[in-house]
């Protein structure tokens, strides 16, 4: 596309794996009632050609028919020459595979990996990353936790997997982050803040070019907390998109699952309404919510971002696996 009033993307964010906790499988009673949910809708329709049905399906189905099942991993496309995620969760499987399908450079691919912890769902996809098993490959991983690459090391090998970490082929490196300092990193300015979670976890804002990302996943917010969520404000501060863990309803977060480490969609609109930020989108779900219900969230949460709104509109979507956002 060209002409005067063609941008181009200066990031795209691509969602490769949304679920926290741990991946999830779409069972066949759930792939049954959409199915019969979608014959019911049919009903009476003119649905003779291919164009037809697809039209019916794009307007009668717009959320997606699935959330899907992988856990924590989200990309960062600058439109450089390197890779740059957010953890290393089950959807790294597929997000490597996807990297296998395109030509190789000669020198091999690049990757810079931001970890917010080292719990178990967002490292499970390290052992089948393929492109760790591939000489001239790089795979770089940064955080701020001291056991950052001991956590990788010890899933990587027996008992727990049958290749030991030594095997890998490609270049591994492991580079410490101190919190609240500013780093260049494959054309990204990028700065990491503790988050209250078991074993803490780290934020990240990236920038680049003008735009902003907030990568913000296992984080409680404590309401009562004013000098906390002042920092979580500023940290957000007129972000393009800000990646936020709204796991449990603001109920839980706050009753039966208090100091569980994860936060909600209500917490998440006030935050960003309070930091003028363009765009939520709610990330690690609840791995025993259903589509249906993940839809029903979103809606709630667009309605309540409405009712509460005393500035700019701020946009509220939902990651599933496979979304693109273009900033």
């Amino acid at each position: 596309m060209s002409g005067a009033w063609y941008h181009p993307p200066v990031v795209i964010v691509r969602f490769w794996g949304t679920r926290g906790s741990l991946p999830v499988a779409m069972t066949s009673a759930a792939v049954k009632r959409k199915l019969v949910a979608a014959l019911v809708k049919a009903v009476g329709k003119p649905l003779q050609t291919l164009p037809e049905i697809e039209a019916f399906v794009s307007h009668e189905f717009p959320d997606p028919l699935t959330w899907g099942g992988n856990s924590s991993c989200v990309e960062l496309d600058t439109g450089g020459s390197e890779y740059v995620l957010c953890d290393m969760g089950s959807g790294a499987r597929v997000f490597g595979n996807r990297v296998l399908a395109r030509p190789r450079p000669p020198g091999g691919h690049t990757f810079h990996v931001f970890m917010s912890h080292v719990h178990w769902d967002h490292i499970m996809g390290f052992p089948f990353f393929v492109p760790a098993y591939i000489p001239g490959n790089t795979v770089r991983i940064y955080g701020c936790h001291e056991v950052l690459e001991e956590a990788f090391r010890r899933q990587s090998g027996p008992p727990s997997f049958p290749v030991d970490f030594a095997s890998l082929g490609a270049t591994i490196e492991f580079v410490r982050l101190e919190p609240d300092t500013i780093y260049d990193v494959a054309g990204l300015r990028v700065r990491a803040m503790r988050q209250h979670h078991a074993g803490d976890s780290y934020g990240y804002r990236f920038e680049h070019q003008g735009k902003s990302v907030v990568y913000s996943t296992d984080s409680e917010h404590k309401l009562e907390d004013a000098v906390l969520a002042e920092r979580f404000v500023d940290f957000f501060r007129d972000a393009d998109l800000v990646i936020f863990d709204a796991m449990y309803s603001l109920v839980d977060a706050i009753t039966v699952k208090a100091d569980w480490g994860h936060s909600s969609n209500v917490v998440g609109v006030e935050l960003c309404q309070r930091a003028s930020a363009r765009h939520l989108c709610m990330y690690h779900h609840e791995p025993v919510h259903e589509d249906e219900q993940l839809a029903a969230v979103l809606r709630d949460t667009r309605r309540f971002e409405e009712i509460t709104r005393t500035g700019a509109p701020l946009q509220v979507s939902s990651a599933y696996d496979g979304l693109e956002v273009v900033l």
